[in-house]
């Protein structure tokens, strides 16, 4: 049996861990909220890009755009975004697990893996390293800056030919509790929604031309997804951390207990010994 003074030296490390675990809970909601502020104001905003480019693509068919092609899947570029950081739960292993899924999925490609996060690059430089492409750490808040950067770099990749089909994978932010991995077709950009006579007749003209506006419209449309992505998997590490730090609160709360009864147990049995010596020490005067 430990002594008291070894006891109570482990007490003392589990109380500074649980002031650190419980900072930490505190810093991550306050961001928590700011970040599921920004998804919440994006997503609408993304979402009307993509059912404006359904509208104008379904209405002018024979406009052609290097994003909007369709070619046979030789080549895939697989964008994985992660965190920079760790202490967040099983947030970033199930991210990957997904991505190792679609890689399984496509095993006939040829593969390249971009990265968004520390994370899944230290991860994929263990198991993928030839197929490593770019690096993109997420340093700070999420800009729109980044999203713009890592489009630019995707679609004039699948724009040359070097890949035939992009794959975003990322966590998407449902709740302060859940957060879903999600595997998506990035390029070519899905312009085929359901047919409806407001897409065969849209209620307004296009100046100076639809082509010019899809010119403008794709690329903005990848940059929105990209961001909504970003967006998303910060709310979601935010999320994650919070609720893995509250866990390792309650944990520590668990241990100083059952360490503070074993220090109990453990100093009354002193006490006890000590008792007996005395009577027995008295007993034989």
């Amino acid at each position: 049996m430990p002594n008291l003074k070894d006891i109570r030296r482990r007490i003392s490390t589990v109380e500074k861990t649980q002031q650190i675990t419980r900072a930490m809970r505190m810093v991550a909601g306050a961001k928590l909220r700011r970040a599921q502020e920004a998804i919440e104001s994006a997503r609408p905003y993304a979402e009307r890009m993509r059912e404006t480019l359904q509208e104008v693509a379904q209405a002018t068919r024979d406009v052609e755009h290097p994003l909007l092609e369709v070619r046979d899947v030789r080549a895939v570029e697989l964008l994985v975004v992660t965190s920079d950081r760790g202490l967040c739960g099983a947030f970033n292993s199930n991210v990957i697990k997904a991505a190792q899924r679609a890689i399984g999925e496509r095993s006939d490609c040829a593969l390249t893996i971009t990265t968004a996060g520390k994370k899944g690059r230290d991860f994929f430089r263990r198991g993928y390293a030839d197929a490593l492409g770019d690096n993109y750490p997420q340093q700070g808040w999420v800009a729109y800056g980044q999203a713009a950067q890592i489009a630019a770099a995707v679609s004039g990749r699948y724009a040359e030919g070097s890949s035939d089909a992009v794959v975003l994978v990322y966590s998407e932010f449902v709740s302060a509790v859940t957060q879903t991995p999600r595997v998506v077709t990035l390029l070519p950009l899905a312009t085929q929604g359901e047919e409806s006579e407001a897409a065969e007749k849209l209620p307004y003209e296009i100046e100076p031309s639809p082509e010019k506006l899809l010119a403008t419209l794709i690329p903005k449309a990848v940059e929105v997804e990209i961001f909504r992505a970003l967006l998303e998997n910060q709310a979601g590490e935010h999320a994650a951390r919070m609720a893995a730090m509250e866990s390792a609160t309650r944990n520590t709360e668990e241990l100083i207990e059952s360490l503070t009864l074993q220090y109990n147990r453990a100093r009354q049995a002193a006490i006890t010994k000590e008792l007996v010596e005395i009577v027995s020490g008295a007993e034989a005067l």
